[in-house]
């Protein structure tokens, strides 16, 4: 029987289990799909480096003797979609089978189903093996909890240590705790020596993409220079290598620290390579391990990391195929307000969503407490339409895919699936961004200010946030200290902070039209 495997862009291992069993007759199909790079409008940064990551995992596929047919975007005119394509090779090559590695997106794997059906093939749809839980797995365990409220990240967790040997000693956890989170909360202090980010530099293939999507996606969001992200899998490695000796020491204490001037800090920001290919989560998590057992860095920081590999990223991805579709269309606190026009532009006096768009239209990158507790928190307490937000996110991050975005933003940033993701909203007002950061001592806005002009708007946002929504959420044991603090306010602040709040988001100016 003639087959065909047909790869996504984030698909890029030579482990992908579509690969198995391939011989010199099966057909590998490539696409750089026109329909992909424009479902949304990727920052350009983003764009870059998929179809440069893409072009040469081409080359690596050639050099082990895959038999590669590869579908480019040229500067002019040439539109491949897999709609297209997928079906033009299936016929060509005469193939009775299409071998795909389980999509990552829902809308994909619903895509590869019809092409399959209306081509008249057989489908063979193989478990993503570059995942430590299959789908299957994730599910079972979800079915075993009390309800969609009670799938505990936590929990699955443990599971995934036990699944490993991570960090474990004797079937239990490495120090006698699963958990070390409590020990990498501290902020950063302005002085703190910061390695520069590890800097790859450009080769033929990655300025020719620089220049395509210059040209054919002028009008999408993002710097497109400087480019000094890795695009091969041997990069990625350095990348992980650089990681682990410069950065992860640090990385545990100050993972949630925000600095204004430091877009990057002690982050490792290899998750862009973990979700196209470049790099598998057992091989990066076993790295950070043998840093541990070496002396290298503190459990803290090991455990830290460890966790939003095995942890989160494996959990976010179950979730997110466990509730879908329906996931997508979640709203279940209501929001309505449309996204602003600063998530674009950066043009507003709040000097901490100022910097975290700046950073992010010149790096298509922001680290995930700045994601969370600035921007997904204002969207949070402003009450920002979910998909719109989402979309966003979606756009704007290189290393956004809708599996791992959705259940972030939808989820755990904005509260809007109800609590499937987070036991609570994660909400706050000025003080923890003073905390944490240094943003406020250059606002336009006073943090120590909690109503009238001047005051900065995230303190009585976040009041009225919660009188928005009491009905739903003052039952949350999660929120018990804030409602009891709500309840002692008299009528008069409280009607001074919903004042504020609504002049304050009648303010706000959505995106143009056109």
């Amino acid at each position: 029987m003639k087959k065909i495997v047909f790869l996504f862009w984030d698909q890029l291992s030579l482990n992908i289990s579509a690969l198995e069993g391939v011989d010199k007759d099966t057909l590998v199909v490539l696409v750089e799909c026109m329909d992909e790079c424009t479902y949304v409008r990727h920052h350009k940064k983003k764009l870059v480096y998929l179809l440069a990551a893409q072009r040469h995992f081409k080359e690596a596929l050639e050099k082990q003797g895959y038999n590669v047919s590869y579908y480019s975007l040229y500067k002019t005119g040439h539109k491949p979609t897999i709609p297209e394509v997928l079906p033009q090779a299936i016929k060509t090559h005469h193939a009775q089978e299409l071998v795909v590695t389980h999509p990552g997106e829902y809308r994909q794997l619903q895509l590869i189903k019809k092409i399959a059906n209306e081509a008249g093939v057989k489908l063979t749809l193989r478990e993503d093996t570059c995942f430590v839980c299959s789908l299957k797995a994730f599910s079972d365990w979800a079915q075993k909890q009390k309800s969609k409220y009670h799938l505990v990240m936590e929990n699955f967790y443990h599971n995934m240590r036990r699944k490993t040997g991570l960090l474990m000693n004797k079937g239990k956890p490495e120090g006698g705790k699963w958990n070390y989170d409590h020990q990498n909360r501290n902020p950063l202090e302005t002085d703190e020596a910061i390695p520069a980010p590890k800097v790859f530099a450009l080769d033929k293939i990655t300025r020719d993409v620089q220049k395509l999507v210059a040209q054919r996606f002028a009008d999408h969001f993002g710097d497109i220079e400087p480019f000094n992200i890795a695009v091969t899998r041997r990069g990625a490695l350095q990348a992980l290598d650089y990681f682990v000796e410069k950065l992860l020491p640090q990385f545990g204490p100050y993972q949630d620290a925000m600095l204004q001037k430091e877009p990057f800090l002690f982050h490792s920001t290899l998750s862009h390579y973990l979700n196209n290919g470049l790099l598998e989560p057992i091989e990066v998590c076993e790295a950070v391990e043998q840093a541990y057992y070496a002396g290298h860095v503190a459990l803290a920081s090991a455990e830290g990391f460890i966790r939003q590999v095995i942890g989160w990223r494996e959990f976010v991805r179950g979730l997110y195929w466990h509730f879908m579709p329906g996931y997508a269309n979640s709203n279940a606190l209501g929001y309505k307000t449309p996204l602003p026009w600063f998530y674009w532009s950066g043009d507003t006096k709040m000097n901490c969503v100022r910097h975290v768009v700046k950073h992010t239209k010149e790096h298509a990158y922001s680290h995930h407490i700045q994601r969370l507790m600035i921007t997904g928190n204002f969207a949070a307490l402003i009450g920002v339409r979910p998909q719109e937000i989402h979309e966003w996110y979606l756009v704007v991050y290189i290393d956004a895919f809708e599996w791992v975005e959705m259940p972030n933003t939808i989820g755990m940033a904005t509260y809007a699936d109800g609590g499937i993701m987070g036991t609570k909203p994660y909400i706050s007002g000025g003080n923890y961004i003073n905390k944490m950061s240094d943003f406020c001592k250059n606002c336009h806005y006073s943090v120590t200010k909690k109503t009238g002009e001047g005051a900065c708007p995230f303190n009585y946002l976040y009041w009225n946030y919660l009188i928005k929504h009491e009905d739903k959420l003052k039952a949350n044991h999660r929120l018990g200290m804030p409602y009891k603090t709500l309840e002692k306010m008299n009528r008069e602040k409280k009607e001074q902070i919903q004042k504020d709040a609504r002049t304050f988001i009648a303010s706000l100016k959505a995106m143009p039209d056109g």
